[in-house]
């Protein structure tokens, strides 16, 4: 059977509520996301050099880090510094797919599996259940990264903040990156059946995830990435299209989430990420720059702090090597 395509406003409609409210707008999900459209998002922002995280492709994983690597990363638009593969800790197969990732590229230096998973059945989830971190088959590979010498980005909802803690504390030889701050949906306003729909409840919400993170915080081998703060799902008000938010908005409603951050996890252990382009239906990527930076700055950080918080950190953690 063959198919009519679909004008993008109609075929948004017609997807389910749940993508609807994850991506905000899907322009930037209709087609392949390369380092000639990174340059133009990135404009003036003095971006350098890139870490790709893996985007889950369908299929065998290691064919995403080959084709990653093989990009003209460096024409003209900034270097690919680094690789976050995909990977499940869970599989029988685990060490096969690390040793393929590797093999496919020198520059793998770490994996992610998306396990998020939120208890709001109307929220985009990412994983069958949660408990996926703590589950035995998970724990039973995920000390192979330690034989590797690989790191970990972990992303999952906020509700999933104390299963990270726990993994950091059986794993304190695994370094691990918690993504886009635990991602609290619903924070800034209604997503799903019964998230965020009210004050009190992003009251509640903000509380837990402060809570939470202050916990996972005391494990010295996590790394906080500020990034993904401009997710629709958080429940920004999606802008209509080929128009963003005004920084000073973002700044107001990140400011809070970023200065909780950078008070327990200080700024040798912030990184920051662009997420592009699943943050464009909501901002620039220069708008996301400055949000965080002014957020932070707002929250006691100075130059020095910025400049770890931009690059310096992330170098360390993704043990990049710095060019000749």
């Amino acid at each position: 059977m063959r198919y009519l395509p679909l004008p993008v406003d109609i075929a948004s409609k017609l997807a389910p509520r749940a993508d609807r409210e994850f991506v905000g707008d899907p322009t930037a999900y209709l087609h392949p996301y390369l380092p000639a459209d990174y340059r133009t998002d990135r404009g003036g922002s003095p971006v350098e050099s890139v870490v790709h995280i893996e985007v889950q492709w369908a299929g065998w994983q290691p064919d995403e880090t080959r084709w990653v690597a093989s990009l003209p990363f460096g024409v003209d638009t900034p270097a690919l510094a680094g690789i976050v593969g995909s990977a499940d800790p869970s599989a029988a197969d685990f060490g096969a797919v690390l040793d393929a990732h590797q093999s496919a590229s020198p520059l793998l230096h770490g994996i992610r599996s998306m396990v998020a998973h939120h208890p709001d059945r109307g929220v985009k989830s990412f994983a069958a259940h949660d408990g996926v971190l703590t589950s035995p088959a998970f724990l039973n590979g995920f000390g192979q990264l330690a034989q590797r010498g690989l790191s970990y980005d972990a992303w999952v909802y906020s509700g999933q903040l104390p299963e990270v803690t726990a993994l950091a504390e059986r794993f304190p030889e695994v370094p691990i990156v918690l993504d886009h701050l635990g991602t609290p949906a619903g924070i800034f306003g209604p997503v799903g059946k019964d998230t965020g729909h009210t004050a009190r409840q992003r009251e509640v919400l903000f509380h837990r995830w402060r809570d939470d993170l202050t916990d996972l915080a005391a494990q010295p081998n996590v790394v906080a990435k500020v990034s993904g703060l401009m997710m629709p799902v958080l429940g920004h008000p999606v802008p209509p299209r080929g128009m963003v938010t005004p920084v000073p908005e973002l700044i107001s409603r990140v400011g809070p989430l970023l200065a909780h951050a950078l008070a327990v996890f200080g700024a040798d252990r912030l990184i920051w990420g662009s997420n592009f382009p699943i943050d464009k239906p909501i901002t620039s990527l220069g708008g996301a720059v400055e949000a965080v930076a002014t957020g932070l700055s707002d929250a006691g950080a100075d130059r020095d702090d910025l400049r770890k918080v931009f690059g310096g950190n992330a170098a360390r953690v993704y043990r990049i090597e710095a060019a000749d």
